[in-house]
């Protein structure tokens, strides 16, 4: 099974990309964040035709998750972190076969030290506590998404401009070391040791041709799933069309 992530910066400017890359890439799975729109209005229909399941959960303007799936889901989906009190739509998880899959879009935090970044560090704790419980229940997951952190140097281009800076702090990198405490894996790095590979590129100062960049977008899988993961890898291909996101997506591969 084939498991992607791909955060679109909004569905309605991107559909025409997400389309040809679903018919290029062949995806079963696919999580996607910033969605950018409200459920009423998903385009839940398009993706029937080309053969996708969807659950999603969205909001106007902002955030926005949804999950596709060639095959039916297993389970009904979870659209919100357990006694956490937030408005915002950032997290989804559904079963597909045996393995559940936990599609999130993590909050920025805008600076270092600003209220966002005390939310983003709350948020991902009240993630942490969910998952544990996750876990208990669905050995074999997937969590994955834009985390909006780059674990760690590797995956910065510049990591001296970048230092403790919004993304590369250390508060962050460890909020997402304890994600992995609990028994996850990123799946490129089984894979992948070398730096220099990225998700994200910024619009301005021609970042993409550069690669000036950051490896934001992850795919963690348990204990039990990693025996089973065969490939993962960053797809470069979206983000070289007209009006891309400033993400490309991200995969992995099971047996």
């Amino acid at each position: 099974m084939k498991i992607a992530s791909w955060n679109v910066n909004s569905l309605n400017v991107r559909m025409p990309h997400l389309a040809q890359w679903l018919r290029d890439a062949q995806p079963d799975v696919v999580a996607l964040q910033e969605t950018k729109v409200e459920d009423e209005r998903f385009p839940d229909s398009q993706l029937a035709e080309l053969g996708y399941r969807s659950v999603f959960c969205g909001q106007k303007t902002y955030n926005g998750v949804a999950l596709l799936s060639r095959v039916p889901f297993a389970s009904e989906c979870v659209t919100a972190i357990p006694n956490f009190d937030d408005p915002q739509k950032r997290v989804l998880a559904a079963t597909v076969g045996d393995v559940r899959i936990v599609d999130l879009y993590v909050v920025n935090g805008e600076k270092v030290g600003s209220e966002k970044f005390a939310y983003k560090l709350r948020w991902i704790e009240a993630v942490r506590a969910w998952l544990r419980e996750e876990l208990i229940t669905h050995p074999n997951m997937v969590v994955l998404g834009d985390f909006n952190i780059a674990p760690d140097d590797r995956d910065v281009h510049d990591p001296k401009r970048w230092r403790e800076k919004i993304l590369c702090s250390t508060p962050e990198r460890d909020a997402l070391r304890s994600l992995l405490d609990l028994g996850l894996h990123d799946s490129f790095r089984l894979f992948n040791d070398e730096p220099g590979h990225h998700s994200w590129w910024d619009y301005r100062l021609a970042a993409f041709q550069r690669n000036w960049g950051l490896r934001i977008d992850l795919a963690l899988v348990s204990d039990a799933l990693r025996p089973r993961i065969t490939a993962a890898g960053i797809d470069k291909a979206p983000r070289t069309w007209e009006r891309p996101s400033d993400h490309t997506p991200v995969w992995l591969q099971t047996d």
